[in-house]
C-alpha cells in the first residue's frame, strides 16, 4: 500500500476526528438541509452500484451515522451482514442507536482491521475526502474485498461549467459556512467546502481507483455534476 494523494490536505486526522465528534448531533440535519434531502437518493444509487445480494457481507467505510450501512443492510437481508467503520466515536454512538442490528466498529480507514477478501463489497459515502491518504484508503478497501467484488465511492465533486459552477461556489463557500455558524460549528462547515475543492475530480479519482488495483472503473455524475459515484471491481485471481 503505497501512499497516494492526500484527500484534503487541510487538517491532521486527529483534528478531523475531533471535528466530527463535535458535529455528530447536527450531522444528519445538516446533510438534509445542505442537499435538500437528496442525500438519501444518492446513497441508494451507491448501494445499487455495490451490486450485493442477500446473504453477502459488506463493509461501509467512514460510515458516519450509518445511513449508507442501513441502506446496504436492506440489500443483504437477515442472512447477510453489514459492518460500518468510522474513526469518530461520536458518529458511531449515533449509528449504533439508529441501527442496533448493524455492527459498527471504531477504526482507521487507512488500516482496516479485517482480513483480505473478507467482504463482497466495500463502500464509502461522503468520507473519502477525509482520508489523510486517499491512495492508501482505497487500497485498503480493495484489499478487504473478495475477487469479483466491488468498491464504491460516493462523493461531492466540483462542477466545472456555469451556471452550476457559480451556484456551487455560492452555496459551498458562503451558504454552507453560514449554516455551520447557525449549527454552532462554523469551523467544521468551512472545512467541508475546503475539502471538496481539494478532492480529485471524477477522472482523477477514477485513476486513483485504478492505481489501487481495481479494474472496470467507471463513474456516474448526477445532480448536475455535483455528485460523483465511482465503482471498480477487484480482479479475479
Amino acid at each position: 500500500m503505497s501512499g497516494g494523494s492526500p484527500a484534503s490536505g487541510t487538517l491532521p486526522e486527529g483534528q478531523v476526528r475531533a471535528m466530527f465528534d463535535r458535529i455528530a448531533r447536527v450531522y444528519d440535519r445538516m446533510n438534509a438541509v445542505m442537499t435538500a434531502g437528496m442525500d438519501a437518493r444518492w446513497r441508494r444509487r451507491a448501494a445499487d452500484l455495490a451490486a450485493v445480494a442477500p446473504g453477502d457481507r459488506v463493509l461501509d467505510v467512514a460510515t458516519g451515522t450509518g445511513d449508507l450501512a442501513i441502506e446496504l443492510a436492506g440489500r443483504v437481508g437477515p442472512d447477510g451482514e453489514v459492518v460500518g467503520l468510522d474513526f469518530s466515536d461520536g458518529m458511531l454512538e449515533l449509528a449504533r442507536a439508529k441501527a442496533p442490528g448493524i455492527r459498527f466498529d471504531q477504526g482507521s480507514a487507512l488500516e482496516l482491521p479485517y482480513a483480505d477478501g473478507e467482504f463482497a463489497a466495500a463502500t464509502v459515502g461522503f468520507g473519502a475526502r477525509n482520508f489523510s491518504d486517499l491512495g492508501r484508503g482505497l487500497a485498503e478497501m480493495r484489499r478487504v474485498v473478495r475477487p469479483g467484488g466491488r468498491v464504491v465511492v460516493l462523493e461531492i465533486t466540483t462542477p466545472q461549467r456555469p451556471p452550476l459552477s457559480w451556484f456551487f461556489r455560492l452555496w459551498f463557500d458562503r451558504v454552507v459556512p453560514a449554516l455551520g455558524q447557525v449549527a454552532g460549528d462554523s469551523d467544521a462547515y468551512t472545512y467541508l467546502p475546503s475539502s471538496v475543492r481539494r478532492f480529485p475530480g471524477p477522472e482523477e479519482l477514477g485513476g486513483e481507483l485504478a492505481a489501487a488495483g481495481l479494474v472496470d472503473v467507471r463513474w456516474v455524475l448526477t445532480a448536475g455534476g455535483i455528485i460523483a459515484l465511482h465503482v471498480g471491481t477487484v480482479p479475479e485471481a
